[in-house]
């Protein structure tokens, strides 16, 4: 059966690859705005639902297994999402500095009609960050376009203390959350 990544994430690619996985890519187009009251996973969920039924719908030719993903950082509740601006990165990495913060990243699996999903937490423990190591690690442009304005396999990885959970779901698609959900069609 053929397998369609529902996602522009070269990340996600290159996780899927790697794992040993032959797929297509087709990007979703969702709204990604949050609900009000919405909490962190049903919001991870819900998005991540939205681009494999969206991708799931659009594709007119046999019978193909949809996969797609959200993640977002966590932290005191709220939702850290990509940063708008290098200002909104500082700020996201002085709520992380010197604290531990959850990771979740749902993954959702269509196939014909049917629907399995899983919400994988990951716990991340950052290493308190000076205002100097904030401000190189901004400009160095990566927090852009990161979820929580960092990213644990490059430059971030050096603020890293410790994760309790998936390194592949920081990234953002837990291979064995995946490798089950394909195990299970």
């Amino acid at each position: 059966m053929r397998l369609v990544l529902a996602s522009a994430s070269p990340r996600r690619a290159e996780l899927l690859a790697a794992a040993g996985f032959q797929f297509d890519v087709i990007p979703a187009d969702v709204d990604e705005t949050p609900r009000h009251g919405e909490g962190a996973a049903d919001y991870t969920l819900r998005v991540a639902q939205d681009k494999a039924r969206h991708v799931a719908a659009s594709i007119p030719d046999g019978p193909a297994a949809v996969l797609a993903a959200d993640t977002e950082v966590v932290v005191d509740a709220a939702i850290l999402g990509k940063p708008a601006t290098p200002d909104d990165a500082t700020r996201m990495l002085r709520l992380l500095s010197g604290r531990t913060h959850e990771v979740l990243t749902a993954v959702v699996l269509c196939v014909k009609g049917r629907e399995w999903s899983d919400v994988v937490p990951t716990q991340v423990e950052f290493a308190p960050l000076s205002d100097a190591e904030i401000a190189d690690y901004v400009r160095s442009g990566e927090p852009m376009g990161k979820a929580g304005a960092y990213a644990i396999q490059g430059y971030a990885s050096r603020f890293i203390v410790r994760i309790d959970g998936s390194w592949s779901n920081v990234v953002g698609l837990p291979i064995h959350a995946v490798h089950r959900l394909l195990a299970g069609i």
